[in-house]
């Protein structure tokens, strides 16, 4: 009977050994970003990271999604305090991590941005991969004086103030306007990429019976919106129509609507960045070096009358 409880015992601490080296091998991060019903570019973001930080990988993810500055602050220091090994943060906006940031420091956390840049030191993370929201800015901005139009009187429907998207697709057009006599802004309103507000700042525009002649929204869904309003006014828009309707993030339905005409202009943002990441992650843990602190997705933009149902079914997001 002693031999058998000391075998007993023996196994019980093989076992407890096993799977005090197993958890030890699980990497467990905290994701920090925008919710999924943000946009249709935010749902593939999250997609693709829920089908990359998974149990099978070696991950164990923990994730907090909020639009608010302060609550994506408040869930990052508690995953500070959960003792995460890594923290991944697509920042709702800019500023005010410093203090955050610190903290993972201090704690040796790993901190990896995505998608979105946050205005801090880069000491205090370990590689961004994000997208260049600047660019995708000034893309749109020189696509539209390539067109050469007699006047730009524009509806400039904004996402979330302060977000890297925001600040990034603003600028380029903030620029232009300041630089041009026949450029106007029209109306400069944030819908915090939600389709609705978008199409009731268009129907306030519409009916104060000022002229316009552009559709600059920052999102797919506010163009959505915007052309919501439009066709409810009987206002001709897209390839020949009155207004030139212009959209981002590359949703598979919004290409579709530059294939048709209907839309004129769709900027590319890609939300493909966690595949990146773990594999910088896993470099970490090998005790091996990141080569590049910044990763910049390549993107592009697609414009009515060269769109292909190649480039649609290659670039677009979602169903």
């Amino acid at each position: 009977m002693k031999k058998f409880v000391a075998m007993l015992l023996a196994l019980l601490m093989v076992i407890t050994a096993c799977v005090a080296v197993a958890e030890a091998d699980v990497i467990t991060v905290g994701i920090v970003n925008n919710p999924p019903s943000e946009s249709g570019y935010r749902e593939a973001n999250v997609k693709d990271f829920e089908a990359v930080f998974t149990a099978e990988n070696g991950y164990e993810a923990k994730t907090f999604y909020s639009l608010k500055n302060d609550e994506q602050l408040a869930a990052a220091q508690q995953f500070i305090t959960d003792g995460v090994d890594y923290l991944l943060i697509s920042a709702a906006e800019t500023t005010g991590w410093d203090e955050v940031l610190t903290a993972a420091q201090e704690a040796g956390i790993g901190v990896f941005l995505f998608d979105r840049m946050i205005a801090v030191d880069e000491a205090l993370y370990t590689a961004a991969v994000v997208s260049d929201m600047a660019n995708q800015g000034k893309l749109a901005v020189e696509w539209l004086k390539g067109l050469n139009l007699e006047a730009y009187n524009i509806i400039h429907i904004q996402g979330a103030m302060g977000s890297d998207a925001q600040l990034g697709r603003t600028g380029a057009l903030d620029e232009q306007v300041a630089a041009a006599e026949n450029w106007k802004i029209v109306v400069q309103q944030t819908a915090t990429w939600d389709e609705a507000e978008a199409k009731k700042i268009t129907e306030s525009v519409i009916n104060s019976g000022e002229d316009f002649n552009i559709i600059y929204a920052e999102n797919d869904g506010m163009a959505k919106g915007a052309v919501a309003a439009l066709d409810e006014a009987g206002i001709t828009h897209g390839k020949d129509g009155k207004v030139i309707v212009m959209g981002f993030d590359c949703n598979r339905w919004a290409l579709r609507e530059v294939l048709a005409g209907n839309w004129n202009y769709d900027g590319q943002c890609s939300p493909f960045q966690a595949q990146v990441i773990a594999d910088m992650i896993q470099k970490v843990e090998a005790g091996e070096a990141i080569e590049t602190k910044l990763v910049i997705s390549e993107e592009t933009y697609f414009e009515t009358g060269i769109i292909t149902e190649e480039d649609i079914a290659t670039y677009g997001l979602g169903e």
